[in-house]
């Protein structure tokens, strides 16, 4: 029986980096060079690895990821099982939504990095990329959107975020939780989302800016007054709480509003936007009143690239408001 097709794209990262001269380490290795240190995984899937870019994951763009959607959707019309994405970890968790948003195919792409580099004692990432080509591979992920993979652990892109600078279990779920764990050779899969959100998009247009600002102690709002003239488009709010801002910005937040979309997220860990519940002034509320639109479920970071792919879209403010809602 023929393997399954997987594509390995490989974008940079630290999964990538060795050492130079200087004793720090960068982007040097190849897609085929990641399989050749991988053991067995011949014996998965038959591979074709490429290397669009070898780049820090902290310097791909969002046209960069679009690319790779587009390329990925490509190859699963075309009969691939599934797509694994190998990039640095610094952004893993805003690529993987993107993905999940631009990628239309319903089979795998899944998403994977390495805390270590490659010659560190105990590199990770041989281990992630097994994972995460398991994953792509199976058809028990089918369905599931984009995902991402390290650590054995297999989290859904709506969710995941980067939890720790350094440790090998950097990634976590704090909202739900994984989906499952790769063990003994195979994907465990314990839980489902209930629904995957589709938003319309067709983000061809040109790119517009989104801005993003966190609400801090004393802030008075000068960021934000300023962004207009900066040229941004639309700005995610990170508030206070469960979506809060002091009280001199409630009124900065409401001329924005006119302006531009105003998404209201929050700086906490894990939480949705609150819509109903405090009522002075700065308060979610008394923010939703003035014009902004709250960011549901969503992280300020994947808040902003949906805003920024419905702008790019032509979307106004009640297609932005509509989708937003779609995440509560």
């Amino acid at each position: 029986m023929p393997l399954p097709k997987v594509l390995l794209i490989a974008l940079g990262g630290t999964i990538t980096m060795t050492r130079d001269a200087s004793g720090t380490i960068a982007p040097t290795l190849t897609a085929a060079d990641l399989v050749q240190a991988v053991p067995g995984i011949a014996a998965i899937a038959d591979i074709e690895a490429v290397s669009p870019l070898t780049v820090p994951g902290a310097s791909l763009s969002i046209d960069d990821v679009l690319a790779v959607a587009a390329l990925a959707d490509d190859h699963l019309a075309r009969g691939a099982a599934g797509v694994v994405v190998i990039q640095g970890t610094d952004t893993i968790e805003e690529t993987a939504f993107l993905l999940d948003l631009a990628v239309r195919r319903d089979r795998p792409v899944v998403v994977t990095g390495a805390m270590r580099g490659a010659q560190a004692p105990g590199a990770d990432g041989p281990a992630n990329v097994l994972a995460a080509t398991l994953v792509g591979a199976s058809p028990a992920a089918v369905g599931l959107g984009t995902l991402v993979v390290l650590n054995d652990e297999i989290h859904a892109a709506r969710f995941v975020q980067k939890s720790h600078t350094a440790l090998p279990s950097a990634f976590t779920s704090p909202l739900a939780g994984p989906l499952g764990y790769v063990i003994e050779g195979k994907p465990r899969l314990h839980v489902r989302p209930a629904s995957r959100v589709r938003p319309s998009i067709s983000p061809s247009g040109a790119e517009q800016p989104v801005a993003l600002v966190t609400m801090t102690l004393g802030d008075d709002g000068r960021l934000l007054r300023d962004l207009p003239r900066l040229g941004y488009r639309g700005v995610v709010i990170e508030g206070m709480g469960a979506g809060h801002v002091p009280r001199v910005v409630a009124p900065i937040v409401g001329d924005l509003a006119a302006a531009m979309p105003v998404i209201l997220a929050s700086r906490v860990h894990a939480g949705p936007t609150f819509t109903a519940t405090y009522g002075f002034a700065g308060s979610e509320t008394d923010l939703l009143r003035r014009g902004a639109i709250a960011a549901g479920s969503l992280s300020s970071l994947k808040a902003r690239l949906l805003l920024a792919l419905l702008l790019r879209s032509g979307a106004q403010r009640s297609d932005v408001a509509r989708t937003f809602a779609e995440y509560a």
